[in-house]
């Protein structure tokens, strides 16, 4: 791919990504609003003869958000995914890339961890219902145009990311970033809470590790199953929590409030990635968290 564009640049995976690829065009919400036709469609005249597009805009946040903002993570996304796509389409870019979640699987399952034939067996959970369905929905535009138009448009589907240059915001950010700010910011007696029970399973998925896989993803993933992207270790939120714990050296208490604890499973099969690239060796969630821990506590004024 000699001239790729990248949606969502200035994100989380984005940042990463451009370490990976400096290459690459990136692009902001600050150089275009992807939720404006207008603005999509100045964005594909401004970069020509495009060769794909690695599409990782959207609207994210944790379960707080989510659960107080359902509106804003559906219509903002499906705007997004339909005009990239679109745009994409009528300017003769003929291979997509597009990020999911994990989120978008259902809440729900007979058996774990899920494939990427189970996406449509279930609603996803309640707790982010919203944005679930506009990542599905992002599934069914992205094999809509390879069925009509034979584009090479295919997704990946990442599990929970973490690490450095997340969103540390205490009212936006996902469990681990917030977790970290927390620990960092703790003093030794302090009681600290989190949502939920501690009890749900999670794989923690380490950004550069993903960053270093889609450049592979956009090469070698050309087909209508969304192709999931996640570590082997499935840790509870109690025992992630033992783990910064430690990562700190702080002596606090922990203390959970009950409220919001999700989907108690979530967790994909990673076999169609593994197959892919049998020799990627994934970052520990332990060795990742210091990696996190240690970066914010360096970073903490920007962050």
């Amino acid at each position: 791919m000699k001239k790729v564009l990248v949606t969502g640049g200035s994100g989380f995976l984005g940042k990463r990504l451009k370490i990976v690829k400096p290459d690459w065009i990136y692009i902001s919400s600050k150089d275009h609003n992807l939720i404006d036709k207008d603005e999509v469609k100045k964005m594909f005249l401004e970069y020509k003869d495009i060769s794909a597009v690695v599409h990782l805009a959207g609207k994210v946040g944790g379960i707080k958000a989510n659960a107080q903002h359902p509106v804003d993570f559906f219509y903002n996304n499906i705007l997004i995914n339909t005009y990239v796509l679109n745009e994409a389409h009528l300017n003769g870019v003929s291979r997509v890339l597009s990020s999911l979640s994990t989120c978008a699987f259902p809440d729900v399952l007979d058996s774990y961890p899920f494939s990427e034939i189970d996406i449509h067996a279930g609603a996803p959970a309640k707790t982010n219902i919203s944005y679930g369905f506009s990542k599905r929905a992002l599934f069914i535009q992205s094999n809509a145009y390879r069925v009509q138009y034979k584009h090479r448009y295919s997704c990946f589907c990442p599990s929970n990311i973490y690490g450095p240059g997340e969103d540390f915001n205490l009212e936006s950010s996902h469990f681990v970033a917030s977790m970290i700010r927390k620990f960092s910011e703790a003093r030794d007696g302090d009681e600290i809470t989190f949502w939920g029970t501690g009890k749900p399973l999670r794989q923690q998925l380490f950004v550069d590790d993903l960053a270093k896989i889609v450049p592979i993803l956009l090469e070698k993933h050309n087909d209508d199953l969304p192709i999931i992207v996640a570590p082997d270790e499935n840790v509870s939120i109690k025992e992630t929590i033992e783990m910064c714990r430690r990562i700190s050296g702080k002596d606090v208490k922990i203390k959970f409030n009950g409220k919001l604890d999700g989907q108690y499973r979530k967790d994909g099969a990673n076999d169609i990635l593994k197959k892919m690239i049998p020799e990627f060796e994934f970052t520990s969630l332990e060795s990742g968290l210091k990696i996190t821990y240690d970066w914010y506590e360096k970073n903490r004024k920007s962050a």
